[in-house]
């Protein structure tokens, strides 16, 4: 799951005008953020299979930190905590926490069984979704421009800025998920990968900003 993530956030702006783009982009993808610096410390583990799914070649090893049942209820009330300590909204606070925990469930849907339920259990599920080309397609399709348009209705361009940002943000998801989907598979280098997510999450998170202060909720 990649941009259905992103189709998650975007659509719940509708429900919580007050949460920045930035913080909900951060909440959907913060296990994913935290994973790359657990695979660089060697604490979390992955292999490069090419062919292992339709979709993508990681093999998922050990990630019961970032990606458990578990842990994703620990850090969505982690990061909801924190969120109420800076902005004293319940509401907003339990909407963020939730946005990290979606990612669990989200992941559910397209990984093979290979997400663990807890920290040190041997029981892990998934339902293969990856397996299937089209049906990833159509899956992630739905949920991002179901997102796109939700969040498109729900704001209103406050300069020119806001009216092409946007489609500009959009454009960027879809190349960026082509190039997932039917690029070449990436190298085994962790130290490489780090880098690549930590510049792609920075490019994401910079066009959520640049979007978001363009358009206001209506």
């Amino acid at each position: 799951m990649f941009i259905g993530h992103y189709g998650l956030a975007l659509g719940v702006k509708k429900a919580a005008p007050k949460i920045s783009l930035v913080m909900l982009f951060l909440a959907v993808e913060f296990v994913d953020i935290l994973w790359p610096l657990l695979l660089l410390l060697d604490i979390e583990q992955v292999k490069i299979v090419p062919g292992f799914t339709e979709v993508n070649p990681f093999d998922f090893v050990h990630y019961p930190y970032t990606h458990s049942l578990v842990m994703g209820v620990l850090w969505g009330v982690v990061v909801g905590f924190l969120y109420w300590l800076f902005k004293r909204d319940f509401k907003d606070a339990a909407i963020v926490g939730l946005a990290v925990l979606s990612h669990w469930f989200l992941d559910y849907i397209v990984h093979t069984a290979d997400l663990p339920l807890t920290l040190f259990g041997s029981e892990k599920v998934g339902l293969g979704v990856w397996n299937s080309m089209p049906l990833t397609l159509l899956i992630e399709g739905v949920l991002f421009f179901g997102g796109v348009y939700l969040y498109a209705k729900s704001t209103r361009a406050v300069n020119s800025q806001g009216e092409w940002s946007l489609w500009v943000m959009v454009v960027f998801f879809v190349a960026a998920n082509l190039f997932n989907l039917f690029g070449p598979p990436p190298g085994d280098s962790i130290p490489a990968m780090f880098v690549s997510f930590m510049v792609l999450q920075a490019i994401v998170l910079w066009l959520a900003y640049w979007v978001d202060k363009n358009r206001v909720a209506h």
